[in-house]
């Protein structure tokens, strides 16, 4: 067996984390993989895993080999990402990474879309309820809302986005609604605990001013859809990405509130890494994705726009 597939063997075996997984992923007997360790460690004579009976650890030589492993079949797949640059079909595997509601939502149906248009590609979509770092993980698209704090990582905006301050109509008869973000700090709100966000903790602009906010309430989550769903059951004010709010507030489900004030920036990008900027599949799905978005796509679709 060549080399450069026993680099693979073993980076997909320490990323498993034992011989059984590994032996699933690569859809053969533990004692297959076990033997084809052994060979691999008799070929370089040096011991690269300790193994027990349910799981592995890398030796100091196991760490070096996964290191180099690592870095030479990226760089093998570099050269033949630069090789077949010319190719105008997209094909092989595309693995996406997106917010679990959101990526049920939309990236799903474009996701698709663009299988059918390209026979030729596969689709990994992973829906997280946080963000994955792309350069720790086999990810080749991110869908991220609002700043990119990474400096490593390359961005296209895929839609214009806001985040809303909202409320039933029944939670505003029965409470009032607030006329200042100050306010917001006597009413019931329904906090959505997400990512790193600061829990509970609203940054609200207005006339150039900057005001944040702690707010509190009986009912609290990390799950975008349930604190939607408590929100329209009327138990207190929320703050929502646009996207989500969007066929609701049409319905008069949800009504705005404080509309004269500016929440953080919750654009919809996709992000990748530079390598990644020539991949023929990598470009074509950008391009279909943020195409997805236009006014005249939702309306051809029959799908009102929600931007």
């Amino acid at each position: 067996m060549n080399q450069v597939s026993e680099l693979g063997f073993f980076v997909l075996l320490a990323k498993a984390g034992s011989l059984a997984a590994a032996a699933r992923e690569m859809n053969v007997t533990p004692s297959a993989v076990t033997k084809r360790l052994s060979s691999l460690e008799d070929r370089l004579g040096v011991r690269l895993l300790n193994r027990t009976t349910r799981r592995i650890s890398l030796t100091n030589e196991g760490e070096i080999y996964l290191h180099h492993a690592q870095r030479i079949l990226t760089d093998i797949a570099d050269m033949e990402g630069l090789v077949a640059h010319s190719r105008t079909t997209p094909k092989g595997l595309l693995r996406i990474n997106a917010p679990l509601g959101f990526g049920r939502s939309y990236i799903a149906p474009v996701a698709s879309e663009f299988m059918q248009l390209y026979p030729e590609v596969e689709i990994q979509l992973t829906l997280t309820d946080r963000p994955i770092s792309l350069p720790d993980e086999a990810i080749d698209i991110a869908i991220r809302f609002g700043e990119i704090p990474d400096s490593r990582l390359f961005a296209r905006k895929i839609a214009a986005n806001r985040r809303l301050l909202c409320a039933a109509p029944g939670y505003l008869k029965r409470h009032g609604r607030p006329a200042t973000a100050a306010e917001l700090s006597g009413h019931q709100c329904i906090v959505l605990r997400q990512n790193d966000a600061t829990y509970g903790l609203w940054r609200l602009s207005k006339d150039g001013k900057t005001e944040n906010i702690r707010v509190s309430g009986k009912a609290s989550t990390n799950d975008g859809e349930v604190a939607l769903k408590w929100a329209l059951d009327g138990h207190g004010i929320l703050m929502r990405a646009e996207w989500d709010l969007a066929r609701y507030l049409r319905s008069g489900r949800l009504e705005l509130v404080l509309e004269d004030y500016a929440t953080p920036p919750a654009d919809i990008y996709a992000v990748y890494l530079e390598k990644l900027n020539i991949s023929a599949k990598v470009v074509a799905f950008l391009d279909y994705l943020q195409e997805s978005f236009l006014p005249e796509r939702q309306e051809r679709d029959d799908n009102p726009s929600i931007w």
